[in-house]
């Protein structure tokens, strides 16, 4: 029997739920779902080993001739898959990579998020977070036909996917997922569904099994979910906000003070951690936006940003302050609204952290805010013209920015930072040549 005790639940819990099959499922670089099942029966020497499996053929990982990695399940994120049968029953565990020395793996996205969350732990920090997903459901994966022509929060007969959503949610919290809101968003048949916030390990973990969960269950009612970033050029894009907070050992949000003379009830380090935020976004948004299709969404004129700035009521500002409750210490966060949900979380995470850690430790001094200066569709002329500086305007500039950052580079490791370079330079330089946009661009299929 198994000593440790999570890795005991689940051995007990595999033979009493009638589980045949456990999926080990991990990540490649450019956070994509991979996925190998196992019997029960291998499962103890799994804990104890890992799988063994070829890597050469997963993006971002070895060269063929360095192939064979192990993928070790983390008995923590055990759970029943709710949505195949519960006889004969399907479960799965998120697995970190190494290789066979048993070292952490340089290509595994998961390891790099557990690095930099480790370093804040060692300067006092925990690092929260709480994504809010969009996405549109389609009739199908061959083009855009919407279900329906609601917009913003539509209770009516508009929002035709208030049953897919109900479901989703549904099988989210069998997954163990807790939800904060769900709801039609502003395009037609756009929607999102916010997860409560957590550490950003088990979010990024979450956010993965989200995609996957409303994917499924859109997949159950015959329609098809799509999380590209800018599907239609006559609807919003899909964005991925990533609301943050840094708390310490003794469970205080350090990012609040009451105090606060800017009236924002923001302390120095969150100050700090957002002057991060600004100063290293050109460098980090190809890990935010990484594909052609991100930066149809990163256009003026809409409520994604474009300039690098912040404040608290313009949502065309890079980071927002959300003043729902602008006097409560556990609502005190700060949201960054460029990220989409095409990116790899546990890579987007790192470098959200990484960046405002930047911030924290060489003592950044924060820009004023442009609540009212920088009007919701300015273009990007308008805001340099301003001083504000701006997003990279497509994927060929953002990896330049990404490929010659110092940070990006300590953040990822040279193995991810320098594969990014090269599949992004040549996706870019595809795109420059080839004949159509929805060729060139990811297609609904994939996203």
């Amino acid at each position: 029997m198994v000593a440790n005790p999570e890795q005991d639940f689940v051995l007990k819990t595999v033979e009493s739920r009638d589980v045949h099959f456990v999926r080990f499922w991990f990540t490649d670089v450019l956070g994509n779902m991979k996925s190998f099942a196992v019997v029960p029966d291998e499962l103890e020497s799994a804990f104890e080993d890992g799988m063994g499996f070829d890597a050469s053929c997963i993006a971002g990982f070895s060269a063929a001739s360095e192939s064979d990695m192990l993928a070790h399940p983390d008995p923590s994120t055990f759970q029943v898959l709710p949505w195949r049968p519960q006889s004969n029953a399907v479960a799965r565990m998120i697995c970190s990579i190494r290789t066979p020395e048993g070292e952490p793996y340089v290509g595994d996205s998961r390891h790099v998020l557990e690095s930099v969350v480790r370093r804040a732990a060692e300067a006092g920090y925990s690092f929260i977070v709480g994504p809010e997903l969009e996405y549109f459901y389609f009739k199908d994966a061959e083009g855009t036909e919407v279900l329906d022509r609601g917009s913003y929060f539509d209770l009516t007969s508009l929002d035709s996917a208030s049953d897919l959503r109900r479901d989703t949610v549904l099988t989210l919290e069998k997954m163990g997922i807790p939800v904060e809101y769900s709801h039609h968003e502003k395009g037609p048949s756009q929607h999102e569904i916010d997860l409560r916030y957590a550490d950003a390990l088990s979010m990024a973990d979450a956010v993965m099994t989200y995609k996957q969960v409303v994917k499924e269950v859109a997949m159950k009612h015959g329609v098809y979910a799509s999380f590209m970033p800018k599907p239609m050029a006559d609807a919003p894009g899909n964005g991925m906000h990533v609301h943050q907070s840094l708390i310490d050992n003794s469970g205080n949000n350090v990012f609040f003070d009451a105090n606060d003379s800017s009236g924002y009830n923001l302390s120095s380090v969150a100050k700090s951690y957002i002057a991060g935020l600004l100063k290293y976004a050109p460098e980090y948004t190809l890990v935010t936006n990484q594909y052609v299709n991100s930066y149809k969404r990163l256009q003026p004129g809409g409520e994604a940003p474009t300039c690098i700035s912040w404040g608290a009521r313009n949502r065309s500002t890079l980071v927002r302050i959300p003043g729902y409750r602008p006097n409560s210490e556990s609502a005190c966060r700060v949201e960054l609204r460029s990220p989409d949900p095409a990116a790899n979380p546990y890579l987007a995470f790192a470098v959200m952290l990484a960046a405002g850690l930047a911030g924290i430790e060489e003592g950044l001094e924060l820009m004023d805010p442009v609540d009212d200066a920088a009007p919701l569709g300015c273009s990007r002329h308008e805001h340099r013209e301003r001083g504000i500086e701006t997003l990279p305007e497509s994927l060929g500039e953002a990896v330049e920015r990404f490929a010659a950052s110092r940070l990006m580079r300590e953040t990822l490791g040279e193995h991810i930072h320098d594969y990014l370079v090269r599949a992004k330079r040549a996706e870019w330089e595809a795109y420059q040549g080839i004949v159509s946009d929805w060729e060139l661009e990811q297609n609904l299929a994939v996203l």
